[in-house]
């Protein structure tokens, strides 16, 4: 193996970072905006509001990723309502592209993810705000969708580090990410080994960096609350004091 080789190119592959955490926090951001309203449609015992939900992450998570990502890049272009819209004019870039398949994708897990959460929170809690006259709002913004973020920080947090490695899935449609600067160093250097190693290691290296920010949230939010009263206590009380 070649040191030397490896070293530089992992200084090379660096500058597909900021791609790669660009497309990672948006489709993070859109998937989250997507997932939350998703997730309560789809804890609802409500069929028609949580059938059409069902339908959709089923789909979006029983099919490959990289099948729905050229979907998107190969297939819509090939509708012509699409291509004399002004849809177009987003989805005739690969970057807009990878960004809707990221999205839906990332959206329909945290959906399932949060709709666990939502159904964990105890009936007494929701019972409780509305005996100090909560509106639905309120109790879904102030006390379920609270207590279950929390609840599901590590399921969630291994969504946003799964996310990060699929971004390599752009590649595949001429995006310059981390592997899509891989593939091409290993174009003119003909030296792969060396070239995907570096570029495993960045990604091993980002995966540490999200572990580690997690796993301090993740124990922030469980120590903060425990000084005398169970947390869930702590938070409507707090609310109830606001009201």
């Amino acid at each position: 193996m070649d040191i030397t080789l490896l070293l530089t190119s992992t200084v090379t592959l660096t500058s597909g970072i900021p791609l790669t955490l660009l497309l990672t926090a948006a489709s993070l951001l859109a998937g989250l905006v997507l997932a939350v309203p998703l997730a309560f449609m789809r804890a609802s015992s409500r069929k028609w509001l949580s059938l059409p939900v069902l339908a959709y992450t089923y789909v979006f998570r029983g099919t490959p990723l990289l099948v729905q990502l050229f979907i998107i890049y190969y297939g819509l272009g090939q509708i012509g309502i699409i291509r004399s819209s002004v849809l177009w004019v987003l989805l005739r870039d690969p970057f807009w592209c990878c960004l809707l398949a990221f999205s839906l994708n990332s959206a329909a897990y945290t959906t399932e993810i949060f709709r666990g959460g939502i159904q964990a929170v105890a009936n007494g809690m929701t019972e409780a705000a509305q005996a100090i006259g909560m509106s639905q709002l309120q109790i879904k913004r102030r006390i379920i969708f609270p207590i279950a973020f929390r609840s599901v920080l590590p399921s969630y947090a291994n969504e946003i580090i799964s996310l990060v490695k699929a971004t390599s899935l752009a590649s595949t449609v001429t995006l310059l990410e981390i592997t899509g600067h891989s593939r091409k160093l290993v174009s003119e250097s003909f030296a792969p080994y060396e070239i995907f190693i570096a570029a495993g290691a960045l990604y091993l290296g980002l995966t540490f960096l999200l572990t580690g920010f997690f796993h301090a949230l993740e124990a922030r939010l469980n120590d903060a609350p425990r000084a005398k009263t169970h947390p869930d206590r702590v938070a409507l009380q707090q609310v109830a004091h606001e009201q």
